[in-house]
């Protein structure tokens, strides 16, 4: 029997460069990889189901999941996680000191949907006690006029969402005074370009992300591994040996990264950094799997429904592939 010829699109993450370099098999996979930004990818995969094996948007999964018409099924591996208090850049001239102080505020954002801003919604309603009705929203592209929502939404009512005006982007009006701020997942160009009139809401986000995850123990996960729902009912091993190779392929990744002799990404303090993070939160911090990381899709979850994405609350089993939440012990 021929391996299966699948194309898989994910990003350039070190995790992942044992598998496309082909030091990691796939049982009874012909890779076909493809490394995009996270957002054509999810845009390839939520409008047109692209793709046989990719990255998938946490937020947009889930709401097609809740809805019952997605295309792919998850499994527990996360190719991005990330802390978002970095998420939300403001204009320094608008007396935002604290996150209360967005209240009233007018904030651009690329989509209302999008995993990170789920999360830093969440965490500015649990933490600072501000609403998403509290804020005004202008949606629109970073530097690409036009941008929409990838799936059709339906908010909460009071939540205010505007379209930014056409032919503007939300970097350019943020530079120009037209917004107070800006969340996303990455940071528009004119924070990028040192604008003196833009900054972090948070003066120091490591230092709030760490007191943030002494008291919750969450290490947020952005994207999810989505197989096309029609392989794996043709071929009910798949799950697992997706799984397993790209278990395998970060372990690697891991091991190389350890290895501080010769460090193996382009950053100083990579010893401290790793030492810290173990210190912080333990060996394993980048843990793939349901079984470790339940209470962060339980909290994930929670406010995906509260904030109008997805119409219940859906339990973490309901997001990936069964065979995929329990293995063998020899």
């Amino acid at each position: 029997m021929s391996d299966l010829s699948l194309s898989i699109a994910i990003g350039p993450y070190d995790r992942m460069m044992p598998l496309v370099r082909g030091e990691v098999r796939m049982d009874a996979v012909d890779p076909h990889f493809m490394l995009l930004e996270p957002e054509e990818i999810f845009f390839r995969a939520m409008r047109h189901e692209a793709f046989d094996i990719c990255e998938l948007s946490l937020s947009s999964y889930a709401l097609r999941v809740a809805r019952g018409d997605s295309p792919y099924v998850a499994i527990p591996v996360f190719p991005s996680r990330a802390f978002r208090h970095t998420c939300i850049v403001v204009r320094d001239d608008r007396g935002i000191r604290t996150p209360a102080d967005l209240r009233g505020k007018r904030i651009g954002m690329p989509e209302y949907q999008l995993t990170a801003n789920v999360w830093a919604r969440a965490i500015l309603e649990e933490e600072y006690g501000v609403q998403q009705r509290d804020i005004i929203w202008v949606r629109g592209g970073y530097e690409t006029p036009g941008r929409i929502e990838k799936l059709p939404v339906t908010l909460p009512d009071g939540v205010r969402v505007e379209n930014a005006p056409e032919g503007r982007t939300i970097s350019g009006m943020l530079a120009a005074g037209e917004l107070d701020g800006v969340m996303g997942p990455r940071a528009p160009s004119c924070f990028e370009r040192g604008d003196p009139a833009i900054r972090w809401l948070f003066d120091d986000p490591t230092a709030e992300a760490q007191a943030w995850f002494r008291k919750t123990r969450i290490f947020p996960v952005m994207h999810v591994l989505g197989i096309r729902k029609s392989l794996v009912e043709q071929h009910p091993w798949l799950a697992m040996a997706v799984m397993k190779a790209f278990e395998r392929s970060k372990a690697i990744a891991l091991d190389r990264l350890t290895d501080t002799s010769a460090t193996k990404v382009t950053l100083p303090f990579v010893e401290e950094s790793l030492r810290r993070a173990r210190q912080l939160m333990g060996e394993d911090f980048f843990s793939y799997g349901l079984a470790p990381n339940r209470h962060v899709f339980e909290y994930f979850l929670r406010h995906h429904h509260a904030q109008g994405l997805s119409d219940r609350v859906l339990a973490p089993e309901a997001l990936f592939h069964a065979s995929t939440l329990e293995s063998h012990k020899v």
